[in-house]
């Protein structure tokens, strides 16, 4: 849940109240007049500077001491002086006449904070950690501004003045989006980028004069990985992000899932044992409507779209219909649960080859090649086989693999929850026995599971 709501408050032209004449008062009076604030400022004393920057500006100083009337016709109160009991003072009688009010020393009255700010006019971002970690949002600031040129001003400038004409020409919202995220993602921001505005806004004309209101809709098979969110990768997050509907699974981490476009459709579609909450061949299904609507359609998958994600199913029947689609490899549970667990798949002393094999039974029956299963030098990796834990262990015991062979249970992989549990063939089903282990598990059977002991990190 979000601490604080970000919005942007229209100042230019309107009176704001700061009260106090320091250092701070000027940091404060710098951010305000750069939105075009006309500053009223109250305080006995007055640093020459604020006086200057604030007359300049067409904003009063009075010299004299805070009085209630001073909140008369202004829309925002900054109490910035340096006594912390009239700071709060002024915030509870803004706060009584209704009006945002910042008070230095007093965020428990504060209505409003100040952010750390990236200027790219007309692109502006905010970025707040709601007033426990000022600092970490300043050096997170000092990321974006690395990765934002001050073209980006001119690209948000040139799309201000065709915004109109664009609207009238594709007054749907799905058409219009897709268009600028074409001019955005294209030449046109290349051409602003390499400081060619007229060749930009010349092509932009012309983008605008072939424009075609009907736009063809795209499916992204995207693999979501294990569960932690920074495995996703750029394309991941991109495609995330520009997509209409998202199609997601139960193994998707619900951070994974905050990170989809905002106003994004979301469907769930997940299953799990003995409960498919929409059928294979429909969830096809859909994704061909979807896309035949004009909409980019994100199908969200946990892990790897194509590692028991039966991502393979999907893409044929969008093949068939001639649909659009693209796929995102993610990181298979295997890979990321065994890595955040300690334990290497393979090892030159004691695995040269990883088999991945589903552990879900059919029909109660896990009908698997067991006896190549149970070869030695070799790491077995079960995804969805908690359920038949005590039929795997078992098997590979009756076909020949040493009893004394370790294993590990990964509960949660990857994420802040995650458990592992370790033991042999022989005692970790009964070792699991007091425990309450949940899927998402995964089972790794082999001898680099006894690296775990020296190698496990993420603990």
């Amino acid at each position: 849940m979000m601490d604080c709501l970000p919005l942007f408050h229209k100042l230019r032209g309107r009176d704001v109240l700061l009260v106090g004449g320091g250092e701070m008062a000027l940091r404060k009076a710098r951010v305000v007049l750069a939105a075009g604030a006309v500053i009223r400022v109250i305080t006995p004393t007055i640093s020459d500077e604020l006086h200057k920057l604030v007359t300049a500006q067409g904003g009063q100083c009075l010299l004299r001491v805070y009085q209630d009337s001073d909140l008369a016709g202004c829309c925002l109160v900054l109490a910035t002086t340096d006594q912390s009991e009239v700071n709060a003072a002024i915030a509870q009688q803004a706060q009584a006449a209704g009006i945002p009010v910042y008070a230095v020393g007093a965020p428990e009255l504060s209505t409003v904070m100040f952010p750390a700010i990236v200027d790219r006019s007309p692109l502006i971002i905010a970025l707040s950690t709601a007033g426990h970690a000022p600092v970490l949002a300043r050096l997170v600031r000092a990321k974006i501004e690395t990765l934002l040129p001050a073209s980006y001003g001119r690209l948000a400038g040139l799309a201000a003045r065709f915004r109109d004409q664009v609207r009238a020409l594709l007054p749907q919202v799905q058409p219009r989006r897709a268009f600028w995220e074409d001019v955005f993602q294209g030449q046109v921001a290349e051409h602003i980028f390499a400081g060619r505005e007229q060749q930009a806004e010349q092509m932009l004309l012309e983008k605008i004069q072939g424009a075609d209101a009907q736009v063809r809709g795209e499916v992204y098979l995207v693999g979501a990985g294990p569960g932690d969110p920074d495995l996703l990768t750029f394309k991941a997050l991109r495609l995330m992000q520009q997509a209409d509907v998202v199609l997601y699974d139960r193994l998707v981490a619900p951070a994974i899932l905050d990170l989809c476009r905002r106003d994004a459709d979301r469907m769930y579609v997940g299953k799990q044992m003995s409960n498919h909450s929409v059928p294979q061949d429909q969830i096809n299904q859909k994704l061909v409507e979807l896309a035949r609507q004009g909409k980019r359609v994100v199908r969200l998958k946990g892990g790897d779209p194509f590692i028991f994600g039966r991502g393979g199913e999907e893409i044929e029947e969008l093949a068939a219909q001639q649909i659009p689609f693209q796929v995102v490899p993610g990181i298979t549970a295997a890979s990321g649960c065994s890595a955040y667990a300690g334990i290497p798949l393979t090892h030159r002393d004691y695995a040269q080859s990883v088999r991945f094999v589903t552990g879900h039974a059919l029909d109660g029956v896990l009908d698997l090649p067991w006896t190549e299963l149970a070869a030695p030098m070799q790491t077995v990796v079960f995804y969805m086989g908690l359920g038949c834990l005590p039929v795997i262990c078992a098997q590979l015991i009756v076909q020949g693999r040493a009893p004394s062979t370790p294993i590990a249970v990964i509960e949660k992989g990857t994420t802040p929850r995650q458990r592992v549990f370790v033991g042999t063939l022989v005692t970790l089903v009964e070792q699991l026995s007091v425990e309450v282990v949940q899927s998402p598990s995964l089972i790794i059977v082999g001898e680099v599971v006894a690296l775990r002991e020296s190698l496990q990190w993420f603990e």
